[in-house]
């Protein structure tokens, strides 16, 4: 069995959860009994915030001003998930990691560490304007319109440069995928890039 390493990047509001959701659904229909680890930085995130200690407290500062956390946070998340689940016998899902060059530099050296020499980054590609709209319709508590619009800014001056990177790297595979789909026809799209080495 080739182990699968996956990362879904997108603007917040893409759908990029779903689809990750999809995608493990699917692994799970090909390869009975495989396991596959998956990490949600956003899910993550929302639960350092909610802790009562000086760490999440500052994290939830951040969050309110609607600024990107440091890079040393999310590497935390997903290296802490390595250290203490992977075993060399599963595939990866993460979603909305790297958010960052540095960390997306981090990040490719852990993967070299492991072995994971099959690396997908599925960019789930969606217009500022889509976003907004979507996030707007969404109506979280958070998603005020300045505070979505700052998330959104932070993703061109921060991800894109770390999906420029990944582009470079002779051992990961960057898919560029229309977002603004109904979920099934991004779904499929995904499928259809994937399918010569899934």
């Amino acid at each position: 069995m080739e182990l699968k390493t996956f990362i879904f990047i997108g603007r917040s509001g893409c759908g990029k959860g779903t689809q990750a959701k999809l995608l493990i659904e699917e692994l799970g229909k090909r390869e009975p009994g495989v396991n596959v680890q998956y990490l949600e930085a956003g899910e993550k995130f929302r639960e350092l915030i909610a802790r009562p200690n000086f760490t999440g407290k500052l994290a939830k500062t951040i969050t309110d001003e609607g600024g990107l956390q440091p890079a040393f946070l999310a590497i935390h998340n997903w290296a802490h998930l390595f250290i203490e689940n992977i075993n060399g016998n599963e595939h990866l899902v993460l979603d909305g990691s790297p958010r960052k060059l540095n960390e997306a530099k981090i990040l490719h050296e852990a993967f070299k560490f492991y072995g994971r020499s099959n690396v997908s980054i599925i960019h789930v590609n969606v217009s500022n304007k889509w976003s907004l709209d979507r996030l707007l319709a969404r109506g979280r508590g958070d998603d005020g319109k300045a505070e979505i619009e700052k998330r959104l800014s932070w993703f061109d001056t921060d991800v894109l440069p770390a999906i420029d990177y990944f582009k470079t790297q002779p051992d990961v595979e960057v898919f560029d995928i229309n977002g603004e789909q109904t979920i099934e026809e991004v779904h499929r799209e995904i499928m259809e890039c994937l399918s010569p080495n899934f």
